[in-house]
């Protein structure tokens, strides 16, 4: 364990004493949460605890910081979601905008939640008792229009979608709303792309994309770093045009890479299988005997318009039912230490080693930003 805990674990009825135990001594890392979607959208307060709505969980008011600290996440990669109808120089300013924003929020937080660029400020934070954010974008489309691309993206940024829900000039999405071309290439741009963010220690994210193109960016990239496919599903349970086969899921395994199961009912279902948090697992499991333990994840979706399954809607005991559900399937305590959070620490001392920042170069973005 890196750090203290600033708020108590939460306690569920039904769930064993030896997965709260083990919760309260391991990192939990979450690579991939949209909360700040709300945020954006509707004045949410991340710093407030809510509860999950009148939806019970559904599409959204899965997370808010306090429950994301009372239910142990003790890290994560939250992410800044580009909205692929703006044009493209205003994909770039409302990014900047957003990242602004972002850094209020966090700093709102007195100190429960710090972003870190590296792992030495990780290390730091966490030896601090706050969680650690990692500032993510879902979207590469945001950069296309930055003077020099993505190599204008702030230090604190730790990683990239290469595309999301729509084609982008990077390349094809897997997405129906792809209409019919998510079987093309990489573009030119797109490989470009990933050598800049090879260049600036960016993970490149996997999470979204064509197969075809899935595969030109394992090509351009630098098979010396770690890819991730932060969230996702895997077609060898549930095949389904949003999750991952076999082959790529050895191709992220081969970089020492990481893969994320995500917390989406529709990638997760199978016919006559489990309604729960045993659908996650199911897809773990699958990763585990493909790939190996060490590249096991997670990455919930957290509100990004998802439907978890029924009983990890709320994100304040999501992770603790997920620590129940591997111990009841038989995982060991160091294996899901390992897959909650010990191998996205693992990809993340790689990319982004201490002493990688350079602290006298340090931007902070300011509140005139905002109005920009």
């Amino acid at each position: 364990m890196l750090g203290p805990r600033r708020v108590g674990l939460a306690r569920v009825e039904g769930v064993s004493d030896a997965a709260h135990d083990l919760l309260a001594h391991c990192e939990v890392v979450d690579l991939h949460l949209d909360s700040f979607i709300s945020q954006r959208l509707v004045g949410y307060d991340l710093n407030r605890e809510h509860g999950t709505g009148p939806l019970g969980g559904r599409f959204f008011g899965q997370l808010d910081f306090p429950r994301a600290l009372a239910g142990g996440l003790t890290a994560g990669m939250w992410s800044i979601t580009t909205n692929p109808f703006r044009g493209a120089g205003a994909r770039w300013r409302i990014f900047q905008r957003n990242h602004a924003r972002m850094h209020e929020v966090v700093a709102a937080s007195e100190g429960r939640l710090e972003i870190v660029r590296d792992m030495g400020e990780w290390l730091q934070a966490r030896r601090r008792g706050a969680h650690a954010v990692l500032i993510s974008i879902q979207g590469g489309n945001a950069v296309q229009a930055a003077p020099a691309g993505a190599m204008a993206l702030p230090d604190d940024i730790w990683r990239v979608t290469l595309v999301h829900l729509t084609h982008s000039a990077y390349g094809p999405t897997s997405s129906p709303l792809g209409l019919g071309r998510q079987r093309g290439p990489l573009t030119a741009a797109g490989v470009e792309l990933v050598e800049q963010l090879d260049a600036q220690r960016i993970f490149v994210d996997l999470a979204h994309i064509g197969h075809r193109a899935f595969h030109d960016a394992v090509a351009a990239h630098d098979p010396a770093l770690p890819l991730l496919a932060t969230h996702t599903g895997v077609s060898g349970v549930t095949p389904h045009w949003r999750n991952l086969d076999d082959d790529e899921l050895r191709a992220v395994a081969a970089t020492d890479g990481v893969v994320g199961i995500i917390f989406q009912n529709d990638f997760l279902r199978r016919p006559a299988g489990p309604r729960g948090v045993e659908m996650v697992v199911e897809h773990l499991d699958h990763l585990r005997r493909i790939i190996g333990i060490r590249h096991c994840a997670v990455g919930t979706d957290y509100d990004g318009a998802i439907v978890p399954p029924y009983d990890v809607r709320d994100g304040r005991t999501g992770y603790l039912r997920l620590c129940d559900a591997l111990l009841r399937a038989g995982w060991s305590a160091d294996e899901v230490r390992a897959v909650l959070g010990a191998n996205a620490i693992r990809v993340c001392a790689a990319m982004r080693p201490a002493g990688t920042v350079d602290q006298s170069t340090v931007a902070q973005p300011s509140s005139a930003q905002l109005a920009s």
